[in-house]
């Protein structure tokens, strides 16, 4: 299993390979790494944490300074990130490790966002346990065919609706009410995140973006 230390020691043998923009994103991901290994009594700080993490691998900035959209982002990234995986390391730590658990994202309600708009009375969501059952069908239907992407794409689907309700003040600190739900995903990111900076760390010469605020010297 890679960890802070371990990526840390790859980083410092290969750096001097990176361009400017991959070290700066490099950089970052390893430190919010860091610091979300170190919460690991605290699941709501470590989801956080690595969110944070994954966040500074994948964000990139379009020429009007706009930050492009989560889901264009994740898909992107995520499309790009399999095409890399030649050693199978996301599929291992999805298929191997963490069937179980995707499967409970999956069947939770409460990090569908669908659910949340019905109940804060948005119109046009009436429907939303069809809506759900549908979401079910097609993961049950990407598992069949291990298509990886597609899981990657409807699990941050729910890994959003959770960050969203932390960040933006829509859950109490350490509270039992979610307290299986966030203790899966912190520990699902916490495996996975590693797996996304490993495989940046492999391919310097991939074309990974700018970084957003890149470093700007006074």
């Amino acid at each position: 299993m890679h960890t802070f230390a371990s990526l840390k020691e790859k980083q410092r043998e290969i750096r001097s390979e990176f361009s400017p923009e991959l070290g700066v994103r490099v950089h970052r991901c390893l430190s919010w790494l860091n610091r979300a290994e170190q919460a690991n009594e605290d699941c709501d700080a470590a989801f956080i944490f690595f969110w944070i993490s994954f966040n500074a691998a994948y964000a990139e900035e379009i020429n009007d300074g706009a930050i492009i959209g989560e889901r264009s982002a994740f898909d992107g990234y995520f499309r790009k990130q399999i095409e890399l995986d030649t050693s199978n390391q996301i599929y291992d730590a999805i298929w191997e490790k963490f069937s179980d658990s995707i499967r409970l994202f999956i069947d939770n309600q409460y990090i569908f966002q669908p659910f949340w708009k019905f109940h804060n009375q948005v119109e046009g969501y009436e429907d939303w346990m069809d809506r759900f059952d549908s979401s079910k069908r097609q993961f049950n239907g990407a598992l069949a065919r291990h298509d990886t992407r597609t899981i990657l794409s409807m699990l941050f689907d729910r890994l959003y609706v959770l960050r969203n309700q932390l960040v933006h003040g829509g859950a109490t600190w350490n509270s039992k009410v979610n307290r299986d739900q966030l203790t899966d995903c912190a520990s699902f990111l916490g495996k996975l995140v590693p797996h996304v900076i490993q495989l940046m760390l492999d391919n310097p010469n991939t074309l990974w973006g700018d970084a957003v605020y890149p470093v700007v010297e006074s």
